[in-house]
């Protein structure tokens, strides 16, 4: 316990400010731990359903496709569902392209979403910080007014010594959000390139005889 005693010193010496960074930084990482959960799962749940898909693909047993990705949720499913459906009805490039190019815009909102509040929260520590020392610093000029000559070394040690708190805590809070928000996008754009790339293997696989994987 004793190590956990100069944490909460400086939490408690950095005044009222700290409780909405504390809250910015819980929904930071809530944010940030749900996005990676779903982003490793669909990646996972995605290249396993491609992996059987592709071999039904390339055996043109298009039937079997669409009973593997009726069952599924996943991004994968969503866009091939749309490709076998027009399939069907036409199987020509340029309007398979146009199907799994409207699955993927569908499932698009789902993967991108959340993310961006790393960046809002980043912006929110920081700003929180400042206010927090810009009115700590206030609080701390107006007593040394009514204060006596022997104490406005030590009230003006305190509001400094608050002040400087809430602006670390600020950024302890702000400059991690910035590299998992930063972190995610990539981890994001990556999924999001993986899906256009099936999206063209979909459609070489129906229109050419060569077939590719995931």
């Amino acid at each position: 316990m004793e190590s956990f005693e100069p944490l909460a010193r400086f939490f408690h010496n950095g005044g009222i400010f700290m409780y909405p960074i504390a809250i910015t930084l819980a929904l930071a990482l809530a944010v940030a731990v749900e996005r990676f959960l779903f982003l490793m799962r669909w990646k996972r749940e995605n290249r396993k359903l491609w992996a059987e898909v592709s071999p039904l693909l390339a055996q043109g047993d298009l039937a079997g496709a669409e009973l593997l990705t009726a069952s599924s949720d996943t991004a994968v499913a969503k866009i091939l569902s749309g490709g076998l459906a027009q399939s069907r009805i036409d199987s020509r490039r340029s309007e398979l392209e146009i199907a799994t190019e409207e699955g993927l815009m569908e499932v698009l909102p789902a993967i991108e979403r959340r993310t961006h509040y790393l960046a809002t929260f980043s912006n929110v520590a920081t700003l929180l910080g400042l206010l927090g020392t810009v009115l700590g610093l206030i609080g701390a000029f107006a007593a040394l007014g009514n204060a006596d000559a022997s104490q406005k070394a030590d009230l003006l040690s305190a509001g400094i010594s608050e002040a400087m708190n809430c602006t670390a805590f600020g950024l302890m809070v702000a400059i991690p959000s910035l590299l998992l928000h930063s972190w995610l996008q990539s981890r994001t754009g990556e999924l999001v390139d993986s899906l256009e790339s099936v999206c063209s293997r979909f459609v070489s696989s129906i229109c050419n005889p060569a077939r590719a994987t995931y």
